[in-house]
């Protein structure tokens, strides 16, 4: 048995003998936070099942096919391949998508390729927005998000340019 196997339960003993030194009621504190965790659920989880719908119909329709067509472009012109625009048009709202169009770009062009270094940099330097949004928001009862999405949209479009120059700069293209 090695020293990281016990971690979480020495932990959860020391929090357990800290509530007890205190006098908390552990096991009340316990049960009211796991009731307010599934109440917390129970807000997010419509939010989150339409999220994930509209995500499957929207690459099923074959419009993402049809707006990276359209953005190809544009976004050479920002230095950002535009064999990339799938994982654009995807991450912010699905981080399991954008992982799996990042692995099919990485399938297609090698991990090493400038497309899988990009695609790679771009997963860890932007944000499932709209799944965030959703379950933060959602959380906290927030029903009108006002200019929160919009310029967490403009950071993740800065975080796609950002990671194209990167690697360009300390990759080559």
């Amino acid at each position: 048995m090695n020293l990281s196997s016990l971690v979480i339960p020495v932990l959860l003993a020391g929090v357990a003998a800290w509530g007890l030194g205190r006098r908390v009621d552990v096991y009340a504190a316990l049960t009211h936070g796991a009731e307010e965790g599934l109440g917390m659920l129970l807000r997010i989880v419509p939010a989150l099942v339409g999220l994930l719908t509209a995500v499957a119909m929207f690459r099923a329709s074959g419009a993402m096919d049809c707006l990276s067509g359209l953005l190809s472009p544009a976004l050479e012109a920002l230095g950002i391949p535009a064999e990339t625009a799938p994982l654009l048009l995807v991450r912010p709202v699905s981080g399991s998508g954008a992982l799996a169009v990042s692995t099919e770009l990485m399938t297609t062009y090698g991990p090493d390729s400038y497309i899988g270094r990009v695609a790679a940099v771009m997963l860890g330097s932007t944000e499932t927005t709209f799944y965030t949004v959703a379950v933060y928001f959602g959380s906290a009862g927030i029903h009108r998000t006002r200019h929160a999405v919009p310029a967490a949209l403009i950071a993740d479009l800065t975080g796609f340019a950002a990671s194209a120059l990167a690697v360009r700069l300390f990759f080559g293209a």
